[in-house]
């Protein structure tokens, strides 16, 4: 039986945000990216139905599927596979380090919880020891389209796809946008595409900053008000005007310009500097 008639014998449900990939052609490539052997341990977040689960068992040493929905548990449980080890937990409440180091990650995951899931598996900008990341070498996720295009953003990309996510995901990771899925490859089929990106995660930030919490605040104050420039959105945000002006003037930046118009390094050069001045 193929995928389409297997996940038809379920009803998804939405409140979980679920959606089982059912193209043969998309599982094969998220096996092919993660690039799965005898000797990797693989955290899979949101297994669903079990179709990747299945052939990640027949790769790896050892699966930890990671499941919240008992009824997917229950369909998870029919996989014969020694080196399966399934749990019924939400990824937002669970240890990744307790499954050991150099784990790669697959996950198919609700797209609304998408920033939360990637904020737990990486960090933020200011967490240097999270544990979370410290255990993993990879994620390969299936996300929204939009979302994969946010997740790849610089500077030169249109305004509102460059953001707080695209330096989350790139500070601690290289990201690659690995393939776009048309929604016909899921049942049931959602209102939007989809598409496969690979993060390898980093073993040192991007930057290097002398304060990385001062770093994550003017972060945040240069994307907080897209509409407002980038003088009025760091005051904004609590830093002193005089501060901000002297700033932008010793760096050269146009204080009319947006914050989505600074490249990651510029943004660590206005964060330093900041911090000089105040």
């Amino acid at each position: 039986m193929n995928y389409f008639e297997r996940a038809k014998k379920f009803r998804a449900k939405k409140r979980l945000g679920q959606n089982f990939l059912v193209d043969k052609s998309a599982i094969e490539t998220i096996l092919d990216v993660s690039d799965i052997n005898k000797d990797d341990i693989v955290v899979e977040i949101g297994p669903g139905l079990g179709f990747v689960t299945e052939q990640l068992v027949l790769l790896a040493k050892k699966v930890y599927a990671v499941e919240l929905d008992e009824d997917m548990v229950n369909e998870l449980s029919k996989i014969n596979a020694d080196n399966l080890e399934i749990i019924h937990k939400d990824i937002l409440k669970t240890d990744l380090s307790r499954f050991g180091n150099n784990i790669k990650v697959v996950a198919n995951i609700p797209y609304y919880i998408t920033s939360p899931i990637l904020a737990h598996l990486l960090g933020e900008v200011d967490d240097l020891e999270n544990k979370n990341r410290n255990s993993i070498s990879q994620v390969v996720l299936m996300v929204q389209y939009e979302v994969a295009k946010r997740l790849t953003a610089n500077e030169k990309s249109p305004s509102k796809e460059f953001g707080l996510l695209s330096i989350l995901a790139q500070f601690w990771s290289d990201v690659e946008f690995i393939k776009k899925v048309p929604s016909r490859s899921f049942f049931p089929a959602p209102k939007v595409d989809s598409a496969i990106v690979k993060l390898t995660v980093r073993k040192e930030p991007l930057l290097k900053i002398s304060n990385y919490s001062f770093f994550r605040k003017v972060v945040k104050g240069c994307f907080a008000t897209r509409r407002k420039n980038i003088k009025n959105s760091l005051v904004n945000v609590g830093f002193a005007k005089n501060a901000v002006e002297k700033t932008l003037k010793d760096l050269n930046i146009d204080e009319n310009l947006r914050g989505e118009t600074l490249s990651i390094n510029q943004i660590g050069d206005l964060s330093e500097k900041l911090k000089e001045n105040l």
